[in-house]
């Protein structure tokens, strides 16, 4: 479905079912580079077990106009907008990756807006190395590589999905080459400008949940650390063996901790 936000025509996938802002309802947020498709395994279960799915597409990314926004606080206070635009009073909302920075800035940001929030391949600060920065920044195609390389684990890299034809790491490297040039710049930069203010986590007032690969190489299980403690009641769960892309290398295992909140 297409809603207008801060005067820009934004997509969001519904999962299969008709939009009911009636119903509970939940956001997801992709991470840098990426779109509404990461979630497809995710949205559809809960779209056809009575929840309202929003898989925004961020501005300038997919399907959604305007430009891509250059910081995690300007995301946070636009999901703010697309609940306004959507008639949602409250949702969840689940990140992976920047969109789990995303979604926990809003949960400090727009609390009484977030039933809950849950964060996946998190860190309470998500440094870019200097070559994949630079990559990005010239728009060559090695920066995808990079990322390809890094957000997959071994058994990924090598096959291993459950699902027969389907291609993990193809995937994703297609993904990243349909995005507009500059687009995944300004998102690493955002990323690699944002850290998360620790003194702020108790304005977490809503339940969170932590989804961590053991083998993500991108935003590593230490990274998150000190948020799993600094957050209030957090609950984690660590996927054994999982990369960075942990929507399609443990498609069932995020589905079974997403229940547990959203």
């Amino acid at each position: 479905m297409d809603i207008l936000v801060d005067g820009e025509p934004v997509f969001a996938a519904t999962g299969g079912q008709v939009f009911d802002p009636a119903r509970p309802s939940i956001v997801f947020v992709h991470g840098a580079g990426m779109d509404h498709t990461v979630w497809a395994l995710q949205t559809r279960y809960f779209a056809y077990h009575g929840r309202n799915v929003l898989a925004v597409d961020l501005p300038g990314h997919g399907r959604s106009a305007g430009q891509p926004l250059p910081a995690i606080d300007r995301m946070a206070d636009w999901l703010a907008h697309l609940l306004d635009a959507a008639g949602i009073d409250k949702a969840a909302i689940v990140g992976h990756s920047m969109g789990a920075l995303v979604a926990l800035e809003a949960a400090v940001r727009h609390e009484t807006r977030v039933s809950a929030v849950a964060l996946l391949a998190i860190s309470a600060a998500m440094p870019v190395s200097l070559p994949l920065l630079a990559a990005s920044e010239a728009d060559n195609h090695s920066a995808f590589d990079m990322i390809n390389i890094w957000s997959h684990s071994h058994g990924a890299q090598i096959g291993g999905n459950r699902a027969p034809g389907l291609w993990m790491t193809g995937q994703t490297l297609r993904l990243l080459e349909r995005t507009e040039p500059g687009v995944l710049y300004i998102d690493l930069k955002a990323c690699n400008d944002f850290t998360f203010d620790l003194t702020m986590a108790d304005g977490v007032t809503c339940p969170a949940l932590l989804v961590l690969g053991e083998r993500d190489a991108m935003t590593p299980p230490r990274g998150a650390a000190e948020l799993r403690t600094a957050i209030p009641n957090a609950e984690t769960v660590m996927l054994e063996g999982c990369g960075h892309m942990m929507m399609t290398e443990r498609p069932d295992k995020v589905l079974d901790a997403l229940t547990t909140i959203v």
